[in-house]
């Protein structure tokens, strides 16, 4: 009667485990660069001293991320950028390690620091300054322009490259804080990628989220009812339990 126990409550903690993904996903419909997170499951054998073979659990497994272009919207601002093609725009990570974000809505901060949502965007030699007050713009190989305050189309001058790599056929590993980094090396050390001379931006445009509200509600919808079935199943085993214990107490 066990058995199936292992499988249903396992499978119950995975599936809200799931719930959380589709969740996630859902609430970034509208986050410009996001890439929708996948899950999985499958079955594993219950490890332990007091092995049963017959006895299996779920366990769950992320495959990764889909990187799947999102649409693309033309909003006009001179400051807003699209990555066309594979490649990723680097920014500097909470720890101070390079990550990778296909967001882009650049931002400048009172100290001038070019920011997207907050980290510093990569430059030739670190986190990018431009002069405050300045009309900037971005060329399409990710250089960035800028008139100062006050000054004519003449006093254009170049202030920083945005650095922008290809992962190529190894990919990328999305962090806990939401950004990509390359694969760990042999070492399992972080790696950062070199620039991707070939990769370009479209200026005045944002790519919006891959994720599929259509498909995100019906996930949803089927991981609920899933998590039902599997609550059913730990009653129901539950009450032949019981009914077996009383069949065993009967005299006579």
């Amino acid at each position: 009667m066990d058995r199936i126990l292992y499988t249903a409550m396992s499978g119950a903690k995975q599936t809200m485990d799931q719930q959380s993904v589709v969740s996630h996903n859902l609430a970034n419909v509208d986050t410009a660069g996001f890439r929708t997170q996948l899950h999985a499951m499958r079955a594993v054998p219950v490890q332990g001293e007091a092995i049963h073979a017959t006895r299996v659990s779920v366990a769950a497994s992320t495959p990764g991320s889909d990187f799947s272009p999102g649409n693309m919207t033309t909003t006009g601002r001179e400051l807003d950028v699209a990555v066309q093609g594979k490649g990723w725009i680097a920014v500097q990570a909470q720890d101070g390690t390079e990550a990778y974000t296909r967001r882009g809505d650049l931002q400048v901060d009172g100290d001038g620091i070019l920011l997207i949502t907050g980290k510093p965007v990569i430059g030739d030699g670190g986190p990018i300054i431009v002069p405050l007050g300045a009309e900037l713009s971005v060329g399409t190989d990710g250089t960035l322009s800028a008139i100062a305050e006050g000054q004519g189309p003449e006093a254009l001058v170049d202030v920083g490259r945005i650095k922008l790599v290809d992962p190529g056929e190894a990919g990328l590993v999305r962090g806990d804080d939401g950004l990509f980094r390359a694969a760990p090396n042999a070492e399992g050390e972080g790696v950062a990628l070199p620039q991707a001379e070939e990769m370009r931006l479209v200026s005045g445009v944002l790519e919006g989220s891959n994720v599929s509200a259509i498909d995100a509600m019906v996930s949803m919808i089927d991981v609920a009812r899933r998590y039902e079935m599997q609550m059913k199943v730990i009653s129901t085993a539950d009450e032949n339990a019981q009914r077996a214990n009383n069949l065993l107490s009967m005299q006579g």
